[in-house]
């Protein structure tokens, strides 16, 4: 879908992606530098296509409520997400193989073993910090849109607005098992999800925690 519009609206779907709540056409005309005449143009072309709809709206401190726009279901399944399909044929296979009381053990393993698999691309990887980092970018490579955060006492996150497994995991939330095998392994940590797009949340956010001997 992506592949069909113009690299403009491509980075307005984004900037809706990244913020759950919405955005006006200010907020879009200023996140993208363009004029507002222009934002409503393209509002209008990707409301067209079935992308974006108008959403809720908010006050705006004594005038007329602000508009806000948001990513429709179609707007949100239109990013890639690059290995979604071989976790549905995993999760499948698992459920046929294990039956449903050890899918997430079984899905935990497959997940390390795809992490060892990839850290053995990147030996010179030595702390946790530099394991997380590259972590992001493997995963953003692999279509979660993951990136770095730092937060306030320097800690360093993953946060992803693009779960590649969103449609099985507001089904059925064992499917995390295999990302958390997947970044337990990577970085030789425990992994704390402290916000999920599956569970109403406006991204994915993990923090690595050391292991306890």
């Amino acid at each position: 879908m992506l592949n069909t519009i113009g690299e403009r609206q491509k980075q307005l779907l984004k900037l809706l992606r990244g913020t759950r709540p919405g955005m006006s056409v200010d907020e879009l005309s200023k996140g993208l530098e363009i004029t507002r005449n222009a934002v409503r143009q393209h509002l209008s072309s990707l409301e067209g296509a079935g992308l974006v709809t108008a959403g809720m709206t908010r006050p705006s401190g004594g005038g007329r409520p602000q508009q806000l726009y948001v990513l429709t279901e179609l707007g949100q399944e239109s990013f890639p997400r690059k290995y979604s399909w071989l976790a549905q044929l995993v999760l499948a296979s698992v459920q046929r193989e294990e039956g449903a009381e050890n899918m997430g053990k079984r899905l935990s393993d497959i997940g390390a073993g795809m992490a060892r698999q990839i850290r053995s691309q990147y030996p010179e990887l030595q702390t946790q910090q530099e394991k997380v980092e590259k972590l992001a970018e493997v995963m953003d490579q692999l279509g979660y849109s993951a990136k770095n955060a730092t937060l306030p006492g320097g800690e360093v996150v993953i946060e992803a607005d693009n779960c590649v497994f969103h449609q099985m995991a507001v089904k059925d939330l064992d499917i995390c098992h295999l990302d958390k095998g997947l970044m337990e392994t990577f970085t030789d940590s425990k992994v704390e999800q402290h916000e999920c797009m599956a569970r109403g949340g406006q991204l994915c956010r993990f923090r690595f925690l050391p292991k306890k001997e």
